[in-house]
């Protein structure tokens, strides 16, 4: 008798679970604070790398996300100290989602 090897369809999308949990307002703004940053910090570098290549290139899309991205770091910044005023926690859940795409 011989053993058949059972090949898996390879995965076209992944879960990941970043943040779940509830948390005080300093800690979540660490948590929040530090992901928006990185991901700010990560479209200057696609920007800088870009504009290096091509003095004249278009940025608008890059400085629009990271335009975008701070001003939801100010808004969250705004909502945690409001949580901070009421004395309460926050409750903070992230997955991301990774999608095989064409």
């Amino acid at each position: 008798m011989q053993a058949t090897e059972v090949k898996k369809a390879p995965k076209t999308k992944q879960k990941v679970q970043l943040v779940k949990g509830d948390f005080t307002p300093s800690e979540a703004w660490d948590i929040i604070g530090s992901l928006v940053d990185v991901k700010i910090n990560f479209h200057k570098l696609q920007r800088l790398q870009r504009w290096e290549g091509y003095h004249k290139c278009d940025t608008g899309d890059l400085n629009s996300r990271i335009e975008e991205l701070q001003q939801a770091e100010a808004e969250a910044k705004e909502f945690i100290a409001q949580v901070r005023k009421q004395g309460k926690k926050v409750s903070i859940s992230g997955t991301l989602e990774i999608k095989v795409t064409e």
